[in-house]
C-alpha cells in the first residue's frame, strides 16, 4: 500500500531524514515513535507531499515518484500520491466559519464538486461515525478538543481514502479526550482502515498499532509488531523509550494486522 525507499530529508543543511525505509500493508496500522526532533511528522508529511523529500523513492497505491535534488514535482505527480490518503492533523485546522457538518463536507462540495445534498449526507453518516452526530450543527469553537479532532478525522475520511495518515492525533488533548480519539482510531482499525501515525503517545500506538517504528536522529532505529517493540525491544535506545508503557501499568491488546 505504501513503500518508502531511502528516503531522504534535509532543511538548510540539516538531515532530518537519513535512508528511512517503510512499507506498510493494506489494512494495516503502523505507528511512527520517537522523541520530539526525531523526524516523525516530517517523514508524515513526506508521505503526503506536504514536504517533498530529497532523495527516495515514494510509492502510494498505484503511484510511484522518485525524487533527487532539484527535481520539481507537478501538480499531476503530487495529485497522483494525495488522492489515496486523508490526513488528520495534531491541531485539528477546522475552518471557524463552518459548522462541523459543513468542515466534513467542505471538500466534497468545493474540490470534488459533489452537490450540497449528497455530501451532507456522506458528512452526516461520518459523523455519526465517529461518535459525534449531536454536534453536526455546532460551530468548532464550542466543541471540545476532542471533538474537534473527531470532526476532523470525519473530514479526512470523507473522499473515501485507501489510508489515513494522522500527524500527532493526540497531543493537543488532555488524556481524558484523547481517550475519545484513540477509541475513534481503534474503531477505523477494526474496520480495516490503513493508517500510519505520527504520534509520542504510546498508550495510542500500542492500543491500535499493529506495528511500530522507532526513530531517532532522522533514522529508523527499530521496526517491528507493536508487542515486540514494546515488550520485547532489540536495541538499548527503543528500550529506553518504551520504558514508560509498562505490562504492569497499563495492558494493551496487541493488534494484529488483518
Amino acid at each position: 500500500m505504501i513503500q518508502l525507499e531511502h528516503i531522504e530529508k534535509h532543511f538548510q543543511g540539516h538531515r532530518v531524514l537519513a535512508d528511512v525505509n517503510l512499507s506498510l500493508a493494506r489494512g494495516s496500522v503502523t505507528a511512527v515513535i520517537g522523541p520530539s526532533g526525531s523526524g516523525k511528522s516530517t517523514l508524515l508529511r513526506c508521505v503526503n507531499l506536504l514536504e517533498i523529500p530529497d532523495a527516495g523513492l515514494l510509492a502510494v497505491g498505484d503511484a510511484r515518484l522518485a525524487f533527487a535534488p532539484g527535481y520539481t514535482l507537478s501538480t499531476q505527480d503530487i495529485f497522483s500520491i494525495r488522492r489515496h490518503s486523508g490526513m488528520v492533523f495534531q491541531n485539528f485546522q477546522l475552518f471557524p466559519h463552518l459548522t462541523a457538518v459543513q468542515n466534513v463536507m467542505e471538500g466534497l462540495v468545493t474540490v470534488q464538486k459533489w452537490d450540497a445534498a449528497r455530501a451532507r449526507t456522506r458528512a452526516l453518516s461520518l459523523l455519526e461515525k465517529v461518535g459525534i452526530a449531536h454536534k453536526a450543527d455546532a460551530w468548532p469553537a464550542t466543541l471540545s478538543g476532542g471533538q474537534q479532532q473527531r470532526v476532523a478525522i470525519a473530514r479526512a475520511l470523507a473522499p473515501s481514502p485507501e489510508v489515513l495518515l494522522c500527524d500527532e492525533p493526540t497531543s493537543a488533548l488532555d488524556p481524558g479526550l484523547a481517550g475519545e480519539v484513540v477509541e475513534t482510531l481503534r474503531k477505523l482499525a477494526d474496520e480495516g482502515m490503513t493508517m500510519l501515525m505520527a504520534t509520542h503517545d504510546l498508550r495510542l500506538a500500542a492500543s491500535v498499532a499493529h506495528h511500530v517504528v522507532f526513530l531517532r536522529g532522522g533514522r529508523v532505529v527499530e521496526a517491528g509488531s507493536a508487542q515486540d517493540v514494546f515488550m520485547r525491544p532489540r536495541e538499548p535506545e527503543t528500550a529506553q523509550f518504551v520504558s514508560t508503557l509498562t505490562e504492569s501499568a497499563w495492558a494493551p491488546q496487541w493488534r494484529k494486522a488483518s
